[in-house]
């Protein structure tokens, strides 16, 4: 395992200026977490490590409350459940009950991409929502809610009605769920809700999981007729972002392999009822959906592989996985043809931006897979990735599915159903049988396998859960990233830094970056925003005259003798400062 902090990594870094060796990464953490007072900083420490030990990660924490006064990168529950689970399913209709605010948050802010077979629908260009009032407020929504799902069905004639609670719902008592089910009863079609009130958990990851368990008690094994197809398998965790799941699914036919769903990019209300009808489900974004797996796997039998189709090298070794899970000589075959053709094509832009493109470094903070996944895509051109982190993690994501006996179940995530799942009486059928799946295994396949994140990441990398708008400042002046990968909270205060910014949540407007053409995309355009002379243009804040931070909060002794020194010495910024 290689060490970040050797300035001979990947050629000559480029890390705290032209030649000069990376900033010992114990000594950034401290730098980092000096300016927080006692308690915080102690709460900090647990969450900002240096990854030592990549075969051995240490312990993170994560999932946990975020600071009062830290500005995060996180979403709320809500966010979660309608904004990414849910909301790609483009022929089902959705209706935020709640404030107008949380409805316009989720208006196609994702760029989920759809193209619905002749005679469905697409709703997702419609942004529906109760328009909660203070009248609703204090008298309660019910009846308001319940006309909405009526005025609904009456314009548009959906298979579907998917009902999203926001936090005064849960605040004043809307029972949601009742009045789903006396809809469904009226109207004669599928309506259900989801108690994902914004507050019910630390972070949109609460979201996912009840989003998890609402498709799976509301739409999943409703239609028992299977896809034709001899390789059947469901995507899950993919999302469609930029088009992603269309170049995954592109990829796939080349294979011979049939993709029944992928919840749930593109993915229609019919094709999530089949869906346990598919032989194999492979895990794209293991954190929002893994729950999803487990429950299939329990009531139906259908195993699942961890995959990753970001990168060129991760998704010729996931196409290899399924084909050798299939167990197939023809399909194996059929795959290391396609893989030959897409690499061929794919090295000539690789090796181009490999030149201009070795050495240099990065930085991931993004939420779901993409904090990890997208160091592959960087790691194919040369570049080293000097820290990372996610926005909602558990620490399984960061350690590996090994620790998941060791997680204590604290209070925040009692506050999600868990669902009691059983085989089902009739359907539930095993893919394999024991001794095939045994001689699998003995041959080095796995299933239910993630290693997480700190266990690819090199040695002396800085591991960063829930990273502040003060931590990704002192990042980029300590180690100057050539470039970062974030959601759009971030983007902009990163690039008035002079660090250019890729804002990964929805690819700005870019993309598609999955499977081997999409990794052409993010190799060019990676390319472009490393090497243009535009960002040293820009000058960051730490190199204009020094002013006075704000503080606030109680200090140590150290810290305050530390300010008063400051002000000594401090002056009033010129006009020209001042108009910056």
């Amino acid at each position: 395992m290689s060490d970040i902090s050797d300035p001979t990594l990947d050629g000559s870094s480029s890390t705290s200026g032209p030649g000069s060796a990376p900033p010992d990464p114990n000594a950034a953490r401290d730098e980092m977490l000096k300016i927080y007072p006692d308690k915080t900083r102690r709460k900090r420490a647990k969450q900002l490590l240096v990854n030592d030990d990549p075969e051995k990660p240490a312990e993170i924490g994560a999932n946990s409350r975020t600071i009062p006064g830290i500005i995060t990168q996180r979403g709320c529950t809500y966010a979660g459940c309608r904004g990414v689970v849910i909301g790609p399913m483009h022929d089902v209709l959705h209706i935020t009950h709640g404030p107008i605010g949380c409805s316009f948050y989720s208006w196609q802010t994702r760029r989920n991409l759809a193209r619905p077979a002749p005679g469905q629908i697409n709703y997702l260009q419609y942004s529906m929502t109760t328009d909660m009032t203070e009248e609703e407020i204090i008298f309660g929504g019910e009846k308001k809610l319940a006309a909405a799902i009526r005025e609904a069905y009456r314009i548009f004639k959906p298979k579907a009605i998917a009902v999203y609670a926001t936090c005064p719902v849960g605040l004043i008592g809307d029972d949601i769920h009742t009045v789903c089910r006396q809809a469904k009863a009226e109207l004669g079609i599928n309506i259900f809700g989801f108690s994902c009130e914004g507050y019910k958990g630390v972070s949109q990851s609460a979201g996912h999981h009840i989003a998890n368990n609402g498709v799976f008690k509301h739409m999943v094994g409703l239609n028992d007729t299977p896809d034709a197809g001899e390789f059947r398998i469901n995507i899950l965790g993919e999302y469609n972002i930029g088009g992603d799941a269309w170049e995954i699914d592109t990829l796939l036919r080349k294979c011979g392999i049939h993709v029944t769903a992928t919840l749930s990019g593109d993915i229609s209300y019919e094709q999530v009822t089949r869906c346990h009808t598919a032989d194999l489900n492979v895990v794209q974004c293991h954190r929002s959906i893994n729950y999803m797996a487990d429950m299939m796997e329990t009531k139906f039998g259908i195993p699942w592989i961890k995959v990753n189709f970001i990168g060129a090298s991760s998704t010729a070794k996931s196409l290899r996985k399924i084909a050798r899970y299939f167990e197939s000589k023809k399909l194996a075959d059929r795959v290391e043809e396609v893989i030959a053709q897409e690499m061929a094509a794919l090295r000539p832009v690789q090796e181009e931006a490999r030149k201009r493109c070795q050495g240099k470094t990065a930085a991931l903070f993004v939420g779901g897979s993409r904090a990890h996944h997208y160091q592959d895509l960087f790691r194919d051109i040369g570049m080293t990735t000097i820290a990372a982190g996610y926005e909602f993690a558990h620490r399984d994501d960061y350690e590996g599915r090994k620790v998941l006996p060791t997680i204590k179940v604290d209070a925040d995530s009692r506050n999600i159903e868990e669902i009691e799942v059983e085989p089902d009486p009739t359907r539930f059928r095993p893919r394999k049988t024991a001794e095939q799946n045994a001689a699998l295994e003995a041959g080095g396949f796995s299933y239910r396998d993630y290693e997480g994140m700190m266990r690819e990441m090199k040695k002396g990398s800085l591991v960063i859960d829930d990273i502040s708008h003060h931590e990704i400042e002192k990042l980029i002046e300590l180690y100057k990233p050539d470039v970062i990968g974030s959601g759009i909270k971030e983007k902009f205060v990163i690039e008035k830094m002079g660090v250019p910014c890729k804002q990964l949540h929805s690819y700005d407007y870019g993309g598609p970056y999955a499977a081997f053409t999409g990794a052409a995309n993010f190799y060019r355009e990676i390319d472009r925003m490393v090497n243009t002379k535009v960002w040293k243009l820009v000058t960051p804040p730490w190199k204009r005259e020094p002013q006075v931070p704000p503080r606030l909060v109680y200090q140590p002794k150290a810290n305050r003798e530390e300010l008063a020194e400051a002000t000594k010495t401090w002056k009033a910024p010129s006009k020209a400062g001042a108009d910056e």
